[in-house]
């Protein structure tokens, strides 16, 4: 009984709901509240996000529950949330499979890639893809500033805001 208080209180500690928990490999994984915020979130502007312009309202609503920043690297497309729960990683779909040259930064090609993303005329991955080709290593989104950084690998950057928007 005093283990399983023991255990109880340091899932407690780190933010661990244990009524959340999942049974994978054999093993117990334990969700914690950090990943239940953000997968709600996910599921929220996935659903209310206009296919036109829509990144602001992603964004609002990962900014709400207490989302800061999203650190994307690519192309290993790992995202690092950064919550006011706690970070929280998330890997995505690789674009590179093997060895390969990283294509050299073209800020007009990262706008390009952008407006087509903005105009709803790409979906998130082809968003990705096209970003890659045009050099871009990594992106970090600050949801407070609403600013969206990307950077090449020499560290050259092309930083771009979004509008506020009122969520229904």
């Amino acid at each position: 009984m005093t283990s399983q208080l023991t255990e109880q209180r340091i899932l407690e500690a780190e933010n661990i709901d244990i009524r959340k928990s999942f049974q994978h490999t054999g093993e117990i994984i334990f969700m914690s509240k950090a990943i239940e915020n953000l997968q709600a979130a996910q599921r929220r502007a996935v659903s209310i996000r206009p296919k036109v312009g829509g990144f602001p309202y992603l964004a609002e609503v990962l900014r709400q529950p207490g989302v800061t920043h999203n650190q994307c690297s690519l192309p290993s497309c790992q995202s690092l949330f950064l919550t006011n729960d706690g970070p929280v990683v998330m890997q995505g779909a690789l674009l590179v499979s093997n060895t390969a040259d990283v294509p050299a930064f073209d800020r007009e090609a990262v706008i390009k890639a952008l407006r087509t993303d903005q105009a709803g005329e790409s979906t998130f991955p082809e968003f990705l893809a096209a970003s890659w080709r045009a050099g871009v290593v990594r992106y970090d989104v600050d949801f407070s500033a609403r600013t969206v950084t990307y950077y090449g690998c020499n560290d050259e950057q092309y930083v771009e805001s979004y509008p506020a928007v009122e969520l229904s």
